[in-house]
């Protein structure tokens, strides 16, 4: 018999990043911990990258849905609230009047949609009109699908990833779509001016109507409902950029006042940014800033006890926002807690031969546990998870560590836009080699008739930034090269395009395909994980969602995942005498 008294661990949020945090250390050690997650949302854990396909279309609510938590000593409280943090007494009071305490709290309370200040966008009582949607939860996705039904013209309000997503489903929808946007050219975060114009003329060409250095001054409202908003040229811009090829102030140019333009429609999605939600942790004396401070242990420097991860979090260099990085977040914090979990304390010493020598007096005694490795069914090898980690290939366990430069989280900051048949995808450094890195090298491709644009940026023989639009086939070589780290060629240009003639040729079936042929790409799923994870006569989509989290990020890989499951299906079917 054992003793050890498992250490209570309250998450605060069930999103995607909370969910992970739960899954991984049930992972690694389900009986060290008791869990307990506070979620306000009252639905069970979503995954909230492929909104904007529920919005397209292209999938549905129930396929969005994430597997709960599958532990004795997790306690999941959906729709509570956690009110406040008591730190002195290491309790969460929740909206109910329940009260949770803990040694670990971690706070992975997301961020909310950002709603400009303009005027008619906010109803008397603080809401937003009918007809006018942020796009950040589930119930604001089902609210835009029921809308475009007698909807026949929307506009969707910033050119980020999310508001091309969000444009490009509601056209795919039928609907009329204007895309407004406030800066110079689409995407400003990840694009250049050039790979911005192939992604305008490529939105174009599937029926959006782009605005390009325009604001929205006013949202039309009547009878309650948003009948139109209010678009104006966005001055600073203007002022700043020559109009017909002029100079600055010369003719033509900005010195005319800016134009006002009413853009009828009775869907208005807003897609400006996100604020983290840094209230509780303010409230209960923590450090916030943009979201709340932690160091690079996720900790925050008021209290060691207390964690952020995700959306909220604010780690040393900032966040990017994006789902991979909170995962990563989620895995380093998981193998954090676990470190800090007691050694199993034998609570009946075993009765020992007299005639036995007492190794216990010469053995090094084990100071941390090495059970978090374990499969679900006991056995002794690794769990799939743990074995691929939580983001990347072979190799991404060991990149992890700290350096001068704080945590090294390549592969966590790559974007795949969801735009119907435009692709856009970016990762690493983009635009000309900075002053400070002198062994950086861009090579660019642009080829705009053909709606094209690559960009690559190498420094000391590896990709460390790629953007690509509109070659999804070279988009997905650049994204393995950097994730992996491969060696690029002495001479860059090879890698913006597929060669004429492949070195292999494609496989034509799952069977031809090499084991580590990467399949799921935001969890770092191969062809042989999959297969590792279907035990004869169990394979199911499900299994394999289960043992390793593929189709659980952007989506993309569902249909290959299912073709290899089903392949793997037909494989393990005993051939007949």
């Amino acid at each position: 018999m054992n003793l050890r008294v498992p250490v209570k661990v309250v998450v605060v949020g069930f999103g995607m990043v909370g969910s992970r945090l739960v899954d991984e250390l049930l992972r690694r050690e389900p009986e060290a911990f008791d869990i307990t997650v506070l979620g306000s949302e009252p639905y069970e854990p979503y995954n909230r990258v492929l909104l904007s396909d529920v919005v397209a279309g292209r999938t549905d609510v129930a396929a969005i849905t994430m597997p709960l938590p599958d532990g004795a000593r997790v306690t999941v409280r959906r729709g509570v609230t956690a009110a406040s943090i008591d730190r002195a007494s290491r309790v969460v009071h929740a909206d109910d009047g329940t009260l949770h305490p803990y040694d670990h709290v971690v706070l992975a309370t997301g961020a909310a949609a950002r709603i400009p200040p303009i005027p008619g966008l906010r109803t008397p009582d603080g809401g937003l009109p009918a007809g006018v949607h942020a796009l950040r939860t589930l119930d604001d996705a089902r609210e835009i699908v029921a809308a475009t039904v007698n909807s026949p013209r929307a506009v969707v309000v910033g050119g980020g990833v999310l508001g091309l997503e969000a444009a490009v489903g509601l056209a795919g929808r039928g609907l009329n779509v204007t895309l407004v946007h406030h800066g110079q050219g689409l995407m400003e975060r990840q694009l250049d001016g050039e790979a911005a114009d192939v992604v305008r003329a490529g939105l174009e060409g599937l029926g959006v109507t782009v605005r390009q250095n325009s604001l929205s001054s006013e949202v039309l409202v009547a009878g309650g409902h948003a009948v139109g908003i209010r678009v104006r040229e966005n001055a600073q811009v203007v002022s700043a950029v020559p109009a017909g090829g002029g100079p600055a102030g010369g003719p033509g140019s900005a010195g005319a006042a800016p134009r006002d333009e009413v853009v009828a429609a009775r869907l208005v999605v807003f897609s400006v940014g996100t604020i983290p939600e840094t209230g509780l942790a303010a409230a209960a004396g923590l450090t916030t800033d943009r979201g709340v401070v932690v160091g690079h242990d996720l900790a925050s420097p008021d209290d060691p006890r207390v964690y952020a991860v995700g959306d909220c979090a604010q780690p040393p260099g900032g966040s990017r926002g994006l789902v991979a990085e909170g995962w990563d977040q989620a895995r380093r914090l998981a193998e954090h807690l676990v470190s800090l979990v007691e050694p199993v304390v034998p609570l009946v010493a075993p009765v020992r031969s007299l005639v036995e020598p007492a190794r216990s007096l010469v053995e090094p005694v084990e100071t941390r546990p090495t059970a978090h490795l374990r499969l679900p069914g006991g056995e002794a090898g690794p769990s799939m998870a743990v074995r691929l980690g939580a983001l990347l290939t072979s190799g991404a366990t060991t990149s992890r560590a700290q350096t001068d430069r704080g945590i090294d989280t390549r592969g966590t900051d790559v974007v795949k836009v969801k735009a119907g048949t435009l692709s856009i995808t970016t990762m690493g450094v983009c635009g000309p080699a900075r002053p400070d890195e002198p062994t950086q090298r861009a090579v660019r491709l642009a080829d705009p008739r053909a709606g094209r644009y690559i960009e690559v940026v190498v420094s000391d023989g590896i990709l460390v930034g790629a953007t690509c639009v509109g070659d999804p086939r070279v988009a997905a070589d650049l994204t393995a090269a950097y994730t992996r780290r491969t060696p690029a060629p002495l001479d860059p240009a090879f890698l913006l395009l597929t060669p004429v003639m492949a070195a292999a040729s494609p496989a034509s079936s799952p069977e031809h395909m090499p084991e580590d042929a990467v399949v799921c790409r935001c969890n770092g799923v191969t062809k042989g994980d999959i297969a590792g994870a279907c035990p004869p006569g169990a394979h199911s989509v499900e299994d394999v969602v289960r043992e390793t989290r593929a189709t659980t990020g952007c989506g993309s890989c569902k249909d290959a995942v299912c073709g290899l499951v089903d392949w793997l299906r037909t494989e393990s079917v005993p051939e007949p005498a």
